[in-house]
């Protein structure tokens, strides 16, 4: 019987699961959005918002916020969260979401996004003022080519 057993096994041992978890943790913490499996993000949601929680009460400190985390997250993305904590002051909960996805074709696993809510819109404007570069930059390369092949 199953009764009072809280968390999701992921088909995995202990050491596994813990794994796992720290990398999705870090990569959230890190890009402030990632597209995983609808379990994995749930169980990635209530973690994120502990992690938070924790830091949050830390009250500053970062060797205190380090010492409270470090079994949980990646040396990078402690160092992010450092940084960035401020962000999470206005709320006291909830500071990721998770948006369902359509099934995943090769095995029609259930997908979602799980994206922290104060990072989403500064993430964004990175990542496309990144593409937006990146564009100016082939735009050049092509005008040089033409103007060196004349």
């Amino acid at each position: 019987m199953k009764h009072c057993k809280t968390g999701r096994q992921f088909g995995r041992v202990r050491s596994q699961r813990k794994a796992l978890l720290k990398s999705l943790l870090s990569s959230l913490i890190i890009h402030g959005r990632i597209e995983t499996t609808e379990a994995k993000a749930k169980e990635a949601k209530s973690a994120i918002d502990k992690v938070i929680t924790k830091t949050k009460r830390a009250n500053g400190s970062v060797l205190e916020i380090i010492r409270k985390v470090e079994n949980q997250l990646s040396k990078d993305a402690i160092n992010v969260l450092v940084q960035n904590i401020e962000k999470f002051n206005g709320r006291n909960s909830g500071y990721a979401r998770v948006v369902k996805l359509s099934p995943r074709k090769s095995d029609g696993a259930h997908m979602a996004i799980i994206e922290l809510v104060d990072f989403t819109q500064e993430q964004e404007d990175k990542v496309t003022a990144a593409k937006q570069a990146i564009k100016v930059d082939e735009q050049e390369v092509k005008n040089d080519d033409e103007d060196s092949s004349k």
